[in-house]
C-alpha cells in the first residue's frame, strides 16, 4: 500500500468515527456541544458560563481577581520595607557576607564597588497596625488596616522577561497558560456577555523608556485559546473590529455569524476539533460584547465624588486611574479576572526622580479601588493582588551621590500586598535582613502566591491541571504553598 493510499485510509477512519458519533444528525450534534456556543442561553446574563464540573472544589473566598501588576519591579526598599540602620552605612561597601556569592545581573555585576544606598525617603506608621510606609505613598496610609503586607516574596528569575512570565504563568519559559486563563478554564465566567479575562495595560509615569510586554503574558497556552485575555484598548474601539462596518447592520451580522456558525459545525462534525467550537464561542461573545463592552468603558454616569476618590487622571481613558476605575466596574459585572499592568518601575538610574512620577500615579488609584470596593460590598468577595516581578537592590547600580542612586534586578526579596476576600487585613507578614537583601522569616515564593490566589478562588492548585504531551501540567508546576498566614 502506497503512503497516499495509507493517508487516505486513515483520513476515512477519522471521518467514519467522527460521522458516526454525530450519526442521528445535526440535532443530535447540536445537543452534545456545549449551550453556551450558541450565544446568550439565558436571560440572566450573570449565569455561570464554562467551567469544568466539580469546580470550585470548596466553598471560595473570592468570586473575582483583581491583578495590579506592577511591570518593572517597584523599590521595595523605598516603598514598603523601612531600614533605618542603612543611613550609618550610606556608600559602605555591601558585605560579602549578605550576598553570600548570590548572582547579580550583568548591568552591575563589572561594578568595582557595590556601595549601599539608603532610601532618600522618609517613612512612617499608619492605621491601628502601625505598618511602616513610604511618604511616597500618602494614599495607601488610608488602606493599610484593609491590606496585608507580605514583605518577603522571592522568586529565581532575574531578568524582567522571565520574571513576568514566571509570575503571570508558572513558567520562566513562554508558552504556558497565564493565571487567568486557567482561573476561566477552571471556574469560566458568571457574565454571559463580557469575557472571564479582561486586560488593562498602562504606560508609564517614569520619564525612563517602559519594559515590553508581551500578550503571550494573558495567553492561553495549551488551553483552549477562548480562555485568553481580551486586552481592552483606550482609544477607538475597546476591543478590535467591536463595531461593525459602515454599511453593515446588527441583522446582517447576525445573519453572517449563523452562517459562519453552519460551516463550523459542518467541519467540526467531520473533524471532531474542539477549537473549532472555540471559535464560534469567540464569534458569539463578540456578538454581545457590541453591547456590553461600550457601557462598561462609558464612565459618563460616574458621579464627581468617584472621579475625585480615583484622583484626577481617572477622567483620562488609558491611565492607570481610569484602569483602576474600570476594574471596579468590571467587578460589579462579574467578570472574573481583571488582569492590570503598569509599566515604567524600572529604575536603574534616577530612582529618586522616577519613583516618585511612578508613585504618585499609582498610588492614589490603588488605594481608591479598595475602598471604592469596600464601600460597595464588593471587597468581600475581590481578591485584590498588588506588585511587580521582583525588587531592587540596596546597593547602587551606577555613581551614587547625596541626591541620586539607581537600583538594579533584586529577586531575594521583595514586597507586595493582598486585600479582600478572606485575606487578613493590617498585617504585615515576614521579615528581611538589616540590608533587605535576604529572607529572615516567612519566606513567599511565586507559586505561593500563585496557590493562595487560586486557593481563595476556592480552587486546590494540585487539581487543576491540563493534560498536554503526555503530561499533567498545572499553574504551580510541582511547588507552591498556600500562606495560610496570609488567611483570616
Amino acid at each position: 500500500m502506497s503512503p497516499e493510499q495509507e493517508f487516505k485510509l486513515h483520513f476515512t477512519r477519522r471521518q467514519f468515527f467522527s460521522r458516526n458519533a454525530a450519526g442521528i444528525g445535526g440535532m443530535a450534534l447540536a445537543s452534545l456541544l456545549n449551550p453556551d456556543l450558541f450565544g446568550a442561553t439565558t436571560n440572566d446574563p450573570n449565569a455561570r458560563n464554562g467551567g469544568l464540573p466539580g469546580l470550585p472544589h470548596f466553598a471560595p473566598k473570592a468570586k473575582r481577581v483583581i491583578y495590579l501588576h506592577q511591570s518593572g519591579a517597584p523599590s521595595q526598599i523605598d516603598l514598603f520595607d523601612y531600614k533605618p540602620a542603612l543611613k550609618k552605612l550610606q556608600g559602605s561597601e555591601l558585605p560579602d557576607t549578605v550576598r553570600n556569592g548570590q548572582r547579580i545581573t550583568g548591568m552591575t555585576s563589572g561594578q568595582g564597588s557595590l556601595p549601599v544606598a539608603s532610601s532618600m525617603f522618609d517613612f512612617k506608621q499608619h492605621g491601628k497596625s502601625g505598618a511602616w510606609l513610604s511618604e511616597l505613598l500618602p494614599y495607601h496610609a488610608k488602606i493599610v488596616d484593609d491590606i496585608a503586607i507580605i514583605r518577603t516574596v522571592h522568586t529565581e528569575a532575574i531578568n524582567h522577561d522571565p520574571a513576568i512570565t514566571f509570575f503571570q504563568t508558572g513558567s520562566q519559559q513562554p508558552g504556558r497558560p497565564s493565571i487567568g486563563a486557567w482561573v476561566s478554564y477552571g471556574l469560566g465566567s458568571e457574565n454571559q456577555n463580557l469575557p472571564a479575562f479582561v486586560v488593562l495595560v498602562s504606560q508609564a509615569s517614569a520619564l525612563n523608556i517602559d519594559q515590553p510586554l508581551f500578550s503571550r503574558l494573558w495567553g492561553s497556552g495549551f488551553l483552549p485559546s477562548n480562555h485568553q485575555g481580551v486586552k481592552f484598548r483606550s482609544s477607538g474601539d475597546p476591543v478590535l473590529f467591536l463595531s461593525d462596518p459602515p454599511g453593515l447592520d446588527r441583522g446582517t451580522r447576525r445573519q453572517m455569524l449563523d452562517g459562519l456558525a453552519s460551516l463550523n459545525h459542518m467541519r467540526e462534525e467531520v473533524y471532531g476539533d474542539p477549537e473549532i467550537e472555540t471559535r464560534i464561542a469567540s464569534y458569539e461573545m463578540a456578538y454581545r460584547m457590541q453591547t456590553s463592552v461600550p457601557d462598561l468603558m462609558d464612565l459618563s454616569k460616574e458621579p464627581d465624588s468617584v472621579f475625585e476618590l480615583y484622583g484626577p487622571e481617572a477622567r483620562k481613558p488609558g491611565t492607570y486611574a481610569s484602569h483602576c476605575l474600570l476594574a471596579r466596574r468590571m467587578a460589579e459585572r462579574n467578570v472574573r479576572f481583571i488582569q492590570l499592568y503598569k509599566r515604567g518601575w524600572d529604575q536603574h538610574n534616577d530612582l529618586p526622580r522616577d519613583l516618585r512620577l511612578q508613585a504618585q500615579s499609582v498610588d492614589q488609584p490603588s488605594a481608591a479601588l479598595v475602598l471604592d470596593l469596600k464601600q460597595r460590598g464588593l471587597l468581600d468577595d475581590t481578591l485584590v493582588l498588588w506588585g511587580g516581578e521582583f525588587g531592587r537592590t540596596v546597593y547602587c547600580q551606577g555613581r551614587l551621590t547625596e541626591t541620586n542612586y539607581g537600583r538594579d534586578h533584586h529577586p531575594r526579596c521583595f514586597t507586595m500586598w493582598a486585600a479582600g476576600a478572606g485575606i487578613k487585613p493590617g498585617v504585615t507578614i515576614g521579615e528581611t535582613d538589616d540590608f533587605c537583601y535576604n529572607v529572615v522569616s516567612d519566606p513567599v515564593h511565586v507559586h505561593d502566591i500563585q496557590a493562595t490566589l487560586l486557593n481563595q478562588l476556592g480552587v486546590d492548585h494540585k487539581r487543576l491541571t491540563y493534560k498536554f504531551q503526555g503530561r499533567y501540567f498545572r499553574l504551580t508546576d510541582v511547588a507552591g504553598e498556600v500562606v495560610t498566614k496570609l488567611l483570616a
